[in-house]
């Protein structure tokens, strides 16, 4: 059940991200983000989309990696590294 619901509310943020991405008052990229991140649980194509936008945004990935240090919150695809560093 706790499943269904979270694929259900993945979906729903890609949805509200691809709108935010017209609308000037939704932060699209911020609801896509969250989406991928929900739904990558589930989904092997959303942790590779999660890889490539870490591999590409060099420094958003270290910030991400040190706010993660400090607040111990699990996203799936930031629990093993994917390059060295």
């Amino acid at each position: 059940m706790k499943g269904i619901f979270l694929e259900i509310g993945g979906w729903a943020f890609i949805v509200t991200g691809l709108g935010g991405l017209f609308l000037p008052i939704l932060p699209g990229l911020l609801f896509l983000l969250i989406g991928l991140v929900i739904l990558s649980a589930r989904h092997h194509w959303a942790r590779r989309w999660i890889i490539r936008l870490r591999e590409r945004f060099p420094q958003a990935d270290r910030q991400l990696r040190r706010f993660l240090s400090k607040h111990p919150i699990r996203i799936p695809g930031f629990d093993s590294p994917h390059r060295s560093e």
